[in-house]
């Protein structure tokens, strides 16, 4: 993933700005009303330049094949999804602000609608053409369970031709499903348990940032 033009110094970003009450609102009454929502230009310029630079500066080595499952259940299935993950820390500045911009929406949520979100973790995700992630849930089944999904895309000129939408089906036997373009600041918020979902097939390389409350 490492891209010789970008110096370390291009990839710093600062602790904010954080989302500001206005967008925890918008963000609030779209899951209080339909269970998700759907953002364009939600996270400050800054800060997606900064974590797209980060991601770019990143060996192919911090990055595995991604399963499906948790604990026991844990594997490998490529006929599941195909892209590779590399999780975030706080070690560098890029993803320790994401982190930080994270925790404000997750008070401003707690505020507005008493969700009981406590941990976030979330993890860049590469994948390359011919990647996909078949219809599932991010829920868990047995144990703590996650509560509400996010989603940021971090990809630029991304064309409908590029793939890899976000098909997020409402109901069990949903055809005309809801259609994410993956396009570069997109914050996508949904209900973990409620909203199956699936990545199509990318025709390029596609950059994003996966999260769970």
């Amino acid at each position: 993933m490492s891209s010789a033009f970008e110096s370390p110094s291009a990839c710093d970003a600062n602790a904010g700005p954080y989302p500001d009450d206005a967008l925890v609102e918008q963000v609030a009454d779209a899951l209080a009303r339909d269970g998700y929502g759907v953002f364009a230009s939600a996270l400050p310029g800054s800060l997606l330049d900064a974590l797209l630079c980060n991601f770019h500066s990143l060996d192919s080595s911090e990055f595995h094949r991604a399963g499906v499952g948790r604990d026991h259940a844990f594997r490998i299935d490529r006929s599941v999804r195909s892209d590779r993950i590399c999780w975030l820390t706080g070690v560098q500045s890029a993803p320790a602000a994401y982190l930080a911009w994270a925790e404000r929406l997750r008070a401003g949520l707690n505020r507005a609608l008493f969700l009981g979100l406590f941990h976030y973790e979330a993890h860049y995700a590469c994948y390359a053409p011919g990647d996909f992630y078949r219809r599932h849930l991010d829920a868990f089944s047995g144990g703590p369970s996650r509560i509400l999904s996010t989603v940021v895309y971090l990809n630029r000129h991304w064309r409908e031709a590029d793939g890899g939408e976000l098909l997020l089906y409402r109901t069990a036997d949903d055809l005309a499903p809801v259609r994410v373009c993956p396009r570069f600041g997109t914050l996508v918020v949904f209900l973990s348990e409620r909203f199956e979902h699936e990545v199509t097939m990318a025709h390029s390389l596609r950059y994003s940032i996966a999260g769970w409350f």
